[in-house]
């Protein structure tokens, strides 16, 4: 007879495999086996070998797919969940953990694994909150992403942060931020927002379905994971002087009222400048341009 006891993936970051932030992950997997759930923990050496057990997983529908790690290691398997109905738990352990903010997660590693515990004990996999996910579509290819594309001076620094070993969390995002805008300016980008053209000067360009990104940078404060809207956050051409006196804003959100910045809401944006690549999630989408479009509904959470 097959095995009828509930059956989780939990996937760990493969740079979280080992060492302090290793013990997280199998300290989540042993508090599910607790619960009476079959786990399938699933370590490997790389992203691409690890996004391949994950799919080989998925194929058997398990109640639920845990990641321990952050917004990358969430967009490693997005691809492999959107559309499927099966549920995406979090567990914070990665740099910016911006996913979790947005979904108002614990960040504690040890109080989310017992808030997924409690879910999937009590409820099981009909239980969560369903939301948008945003599909690309460029000369590279075609992705998703959950967070928010960067294409700018934040995707520059997007790249910078990823290549940084140190230091960690929203500090080294700060320092990054710091290094490029003594490199900045202004670029000219054509947005087609909803079929509409539109030609500026831009700083930054950044279309978000989450308002976190680098840490906690409360960019688009009233983004709504579920709405069916995307939010493009445009910062207009600005001297360095008023950039560093708009930068602090950002964390707590005051910023969106400053004549520089602007955020208009959209279904479909297409995003082009010459010689820029935009990032979604700190991963690379490819060279613009780029297509963006929201799809409703199109993952369930654990929350």
């Amino acid at each position: 007879m097959p095995d009828s006891t509930p059956h989780v993936i939990v996937a760990i970051n493969p740079a979280a495999a080992t060492g302090q932030r290793g013990v997280v992950g199998a300290r989540v997997a042993d508090a599910l086996r607790a619960a009476g759930f079959r786990v399938s923990e699933l370590r490997e050496n790389s992203a691409v070998e690890l996004r391949a057990a994950v799919e080989r997983e998925l194929a058997s529908r398990p109640t639920a797919c845990i990641v321990v790690g952050g917004d990358g290691l969430v967009s490693l398997v997005l691809g492999l969940l959107v559309g499927t109905g099966i549920p995406l738990g979090i567990v914070p352990a990665g740099t910016g953990n911006d996913l979790a903010r947005g979904l108002g997660l614990p960040l504690s590693a040890e109080a989310a694994t017992r808030l997924l515990v409690t879910i999937l004990r009590d409820t099981g996999r009909s239980v969560g909150r369903l939301i948008d996910t945003v599909e690309t579509e460029g000369v590279e290819g075609c992705g998703t992403y959950v967070g928010a594309l960067s294409a700018g001076l934040d995707a520059q620094v997007n790249a910078r942060t990823n290549r940084m070993t140190f230091p960690r969390g929203r500090a080294r995002y700060v320092i990054a931020v710091a290094v490029e805008f003594l490199r900045m300016r202004p670029r000219h980008y054509l947005l087609t927002i909803d079929g509409v053209d539109r030609h500026t000067d831009a700083l930054l360009v950044t279309v978000a379905n989450n308002g976190m990104i680098g840490g906690g940078m409360n960019i688009t404060p009233d983004a709504q994971l579920d709405d069916g809207l995307l939010d493009v956050f445009i910062v207009h051409r600005a001297t360095r002087l008023r950039f560093i006196r708009l930068f602090p804003k950002v964390f707590s959100g005051a910023h969106s009222g400053v004549p520089e910045v602007e955020i208009v809401r959209a279904r479909e944006v297409r995003v082009a400048s010459e010689g820029l690549v935009g990032y979604a999630d700190g991963e690379r989408m490819g060279s613009l341009p780029l297509s963006v479009r929201v799809a409703p509904s199109s993952l369930r959470v654990l929350v």
